[in-house]
């Protein structure tokens, strides 16, 4: 249902959608790298319409403060008191853009509310609402003003999908809706509740212990790829994946398998969403930087030797 909206305002771009409702359903955050139009904002402005959830937008920037993020205590002068004013993370979808333009004391007050669904503003403790969706994006061209994001950060993310240029047709279509005069407008499908019902079946979803050992041989090869026979790619990785990318995989390849109907979870569900999870959690070497060796290349390297259960 949330699909068949989403495709009324997005063209293309089937991957983003898809990334964004394994997001949602793993209970996630997603980084998104892409050059500027490609829809990012409109996609996420049109699921929280479809969801019915708040929605907004933080422009990061160098002088951005984490009073601009969380909120801060104002003086009330009629009450003779400090009052809160909460900030723009009180919603249910976030879009953090230009995430790595911000310092780092705006980034921990992010992280706080990425990881423990929480914030703090003076002595007072928040619960975000459920769900709670963090969409960040970085742009890959530029580079200057930019502050490299904390890798205890980047592994906070469920996924870091990397974004590209629509076909010729679906550019197309692009033109021809925009033109129109009439204008599609999004109207709520489901609740933020029905969201959170569905994380419960989401999470009934039947793992067996192969796929979990699959999971654990994915991640370890990036750690002692020589025991897998990777021996060539251990001077391309300077660190592998954390224990966190193990779960990740487990929780996105059981959304990924209820979005297929199925109650259960097979190997190509894992190895459908291993580049999105594995990208951002492995370290590349200044070798694998001098060769011209990305994260992806390594990933498929690993899933072509790991034997699939």
């Amino acid at each position: 249902m949330i699909k068949q909206g989403m495709d009324q305002t997005i063209v293309g771009q089937k991957h983003l959608v898809e990334s964004l409702l394994i997001a949602l359903l793993a209970n996630g955050h997603v980084l998104l790298e892409g050059v500027p139009g490609l829809a990012k904002t409109l996609a996420i402005k049109t699921l929280s319409s479809l969801i019915d959830g708040q929605f907004s937008r933080i422009q990061f920037t160098p002088d951005l403060l984490p009073a601009d993020v969380v909120g801060t205590m104002v003086y009330s002068i009629k009450k003779e008191s400090f009052e809160v004013k909460k900030g723009p993370v009180f919603a249910n979808f976030v879009l953090a853009d230009e995430i790595n333009r911000a310092p780092a004391k705006v980034q921990s007050a992010l992280l706080e509310a990425m990881q423990e669904r929480q914030v703090t503003i003076g002595e007072k403790t928040f619960k975000l609402d459920d769900p709670f969706l963090v969409l960040a994006t970085q742009n890959p061209i530029e580079q200057e003003g930019t502050y490299p994001l904390p890798e205890a950060q980047v592994d906070r993310f469920l996924m870091k999908v990397v974004i590209g240029y629509p076909s010729k047709a679906e550019e197309a279509s692009i033109i021809k809706m925009n033109i129109s005069p009439e204008q599609k407008t999004v109207v709520p499908m489901v609740t933020p509740r029905d969201i959170v019902e569905t994380r419960e079946i989401v999470q009934k979803i039947y793992v067996d212990e192969k796929i979990e050992r699959y999971i654990v041989d994915i991640v370890f090869a990036t750690r002692y790829p020589g025991e897998y026979g990777l021996k060539d790619l251990k001077d391309m990785i300077s660190f592998g994946a954390s224990p966190r990318a193990s779960i990740s995989m487990a929780l996105a390849a059981r959304a990924y398998a209820f979005l297929k109907g199925r109650g259960y979870v097979i190997p190509e569900d894992v190895r459908a969403v291993c580049h999105d999870v594995m990208r951002h959690r492995i370290g590349l070497s200044y070798e694998a930087e001098a060769s011209n060796i990305g994260a992806d290349e390594i990933i498929s390297e690993i899933l072509d030797k790991i034997a699939v259960p």
